[in-house]
């Protein structure tokens, strides 16, 4: 696969990720002490909220990973797994473009 492929995959997946942020941002809103709801289903407003907030950390990290692949996507070393120094499988820069790591030393 050629870099402008890798790189259209890329910005396809960084325009999902900006999606999910913006869909998590609205369901992490503030849960309004005023709304006529019960305590069982106020306590389950707010887990779902801090499950909502755990997606929007992770989504926001991966889109920082995400837009520093692009930027770094025509350096010599891209590509190659930062720990071994060992190519990345192009399926694995496919799939997870923002892991700069290959699948061992990823563990």
């Amino acid at each position: 696969m050629d870099k402008a492929a890798i790189r259209t995959q890329i910005e396809q997946e960084i325009a999902k990720t900006k999606q999910k942020i913006i869909d998590y941002e609205e369901m992490s809103s503030p849960i309004s002490p005023d709304d006529a709801i019960g305590r069982v289903s106020r306590m389950d407003a707010i887990n779902n909220k801090s499950v909502t907030e755990a997606a929007l950390r992770q989504a926001k990290d991966k889109l920082g990973k995400l837009e520093y692949a692009l930027q770094h996507l025509d350096d010599d070393k891209f590509g190659q797994c930062r720990r071994c120094g060992n190519a990345i499988p192009v399926m694995r820069v496919v799939l997870m473009p923002e892991s700069p790591y290959c699948v061992h030393c990823a563990r």
